[in-house]
């Protein structure tokens, strides 16, 4: 019986009659008999050494590596008197520093760098705080050690804590400047349209109970009314890019952020703006949206009661189809200054869901409401508060005048009035129906936008004190934002999966009695895809060699 020991390649040499010696390559495993001796077994012969077909041998490595780690493969394929050193990942670095320049940030932050002096590299340690929030969000103090250890950055050089809140520090100061210049860089490389912006606010709390200057309590989108928070705004354009970030104390009022964005925007000379929105519908803050010139798109509530939207409900009128399964119907309603704009938009399929779940809310209601006849003294009377106190079905209650329960059909028959439909009004008579319409419905790519800075980028909870390094901190997550969404639109992938996929790239460091060596692994045909995407140039095969 024999027992596999191990696949190798060797050499025998043979001598011919001139005296001459000729070597053949072959690919051999060695294997124990019954006695336990080694015994080779020659699988395959490559023939003589001097006739090799090297390219064919290549061909063969290469595709063994195809199923080992990149740094297990290095390992492999490493002479013996090679020391492998280090194996780091070089992708997603390399794509983000390459988006980083074309977008205008490098040269941004460099113009206003040219007459201060700093001892280190600003521009690049901002760029690795930038590329930690989109690779792999950690602390300021876990970001330096990341930058310096972990992954490969161009021109990169050893960083500190220090560093990195100095660079903070400037990225604060020169916040205004840096989102004018990429505003503009990113709005002429991609093209994008920029008379439609679509804003929305968001909160984030901080680990404390404890208010101070800028951290304050308030109304709380996170749903932790128990810490004290900070608001931030965010503005994207009909393709999702976001073009402008702002952050307000936690209490801040809705008027106080109209004005500070209006203002900031106007300052930018951008032309038509039209502000999006569905959290600031008070006729104050609607007038405020008109003020130079502007205008707004505005989400009004079906169910306010108010005098406008309920004429506006009640307006005859065919419905028109436009797409994305919608349909829709223009009203005004007064005139003068009292006139206003709305579109009624009503949507088959949504309005079906709104049916199924009503219709299955008042099923489980007359159920209830059974169960409740059944009851006597307190048993009924705490399950009579219960039910009219529940959020789904006690809106659909009434009760009578000897105090028992019942199901409010008037009720019921106006809510089925209301499936499927939403209600906008806007001040801008130049927009479409539909424009008002889909334009409305791309409040969700802000949404999507303060989704991945909550989750991919882990903006919160945040654990600064001071005002200034909170302010750099959503500005290095809105950047790192900018990043990633441009990824996304130009190579049609989630940025997880373009993470994924260039997170296999690594660079090798290798040291022998030759020199030292910095080569990649083999780049594969989906990284080479995401770099064509995005006109990104390959990072090259080797970065060093130093005899």
């Amino acid at each position: 019986m024999l027992y596999h020991i191990g696949m190798y390649l060797r050499t025998i040499a043979r001598k011919n009659k001139d005296g001459s010696v000729v070597r053949y390559l072959q690919l051999a495993h060695n294997e124990r008999n019954e006695k336990g001796q080694a015994q080779a077994n020659v699988v395959y012969s490559f023939g003589r050494e001097d006739r090799l077909d090297r390219d064919a041998l290549a061909r063969l490595v290469k595709s063994i590596s195809r199923f080992l780690e990149p740094g297990v493969m290095l390992e492999a394929t490493t002479a013996p008197d090679i020391s492998f050193i280090s194996s780091k990942p070089i992708g997603c670095t390399r794509l983000l520093d390459a988006l980083w320049e074309r977008l205008g940030i490098a040269s941004a932050v460099q113009e206003l760098l040219k007459n201060r002096h700093f001892a280190t590299d600003v521009e690049r340690t901002l760029f690795a705080l930038v590329a930690n929030r989109a690779i792999n969000p950690t602390s300021k103090l876990s970001a330096v050690a990341w930058m310096n250890d972990d992954v490969v950055i161009k021109n990169a050089r050893d960083a500190t804590d220090d560093h990195a809140y100095r660079a903070m520090d400037f990225l604060l100061e020169a916040e205004e400047h840096i989102q004018r210049e990429v505003f503009f860089s990113v709005a002429n490389l991609l093209n994008l349209e920029v008379d439609l912006l679509f804003f929305d606010t968001t909160s984030t709390y901080f680990e404390t109970e404890e208010e101070d200057g800028f951290r304050k309590y308030g109304h709380s989108k996170d749903h932790r009314n128990d810490r004290p928070q900070a608001v931030v705004g965010l503005a994207v354009t009909r393709e999702g890019i976001p073009v402008r970030s702002w952050c307000f104390q936690g209490n801040t009022a809705d008027m106080s952020l109209i004005e500070r964005i209006k203002d900031d925007l106007r300052d930018w000379k951008l032309g038509r703006v039209i502000m999006v929105d569905r959290g600031f519908a008070s006729e104050e803050n609607l007038r405020y949206m008109q003020r130079a010139g502007g205008g707004y798109i505005a989400g009004e509530k079906l169910r306010s009661g108010s005098p406008l939207a309920e004429a506006a409900l009640s307006r005859p009128g065919r419905l028109k189809e436009v797409k994305d399964n919608l349909k829709v119907k223009e009203i005004v309603v007064g005139a003068g200054e009292r006139r206003k704009r709305y579109i009624l938009c009503y949507n088959p399929a949504e309005a079906k869901k709104d049916k199924e779940l009503r219709d299955e809310t008042v099923s489980r209601l007359q159920a209830e409401l059974a169960n409740i006849k059944q009851l006597k003294g307190a048993p009924h009377k705490k399950a009579t508060c219960e039910l009219r106190s529940n959020k789904s079905m006690g809106r659909y209650l009434k009760q009578r005048s000897d105090g028992t329960l019942a199901l409010d059909k008037a009720k019921i028959k106006a809510e089925e009035r209301l499936d499927g439909k939403f209600l906008l009004s806007t001040s801008d008579d130049t927009l479409s129906c539909q424009d008002v319409a889909l334009g409305y419905k791309q409040l969700l790519e802000v949404e999507r936008g303060f989704k991945d800075l909550k989750h991919t980028l882990e903006l919160r909870p945040v654990y600064h004190r001071k005002e200034e390094r909170i302010r750099a901190h959503i500005t290095l997550c809105f950047l790192a934002l900018l990043l990633i969404r441009v990824a996304e639109v130009e190579t049609g992938k989630t940025w997880r999966c373009i993470k994924t996929e260039l997170s296999r790239m690594h660079l090798g460091e290798f040291k022998g009695p030759a020199g030292r060596v910095l080569q990649r692994t083999e780049i594969t045909a989906a990284q080479k895809e995401i770099f064509a995407a995005l006109k990104i140039k390959e990072p090259p095969k080797f970065f060093e060699i130093a005899p």
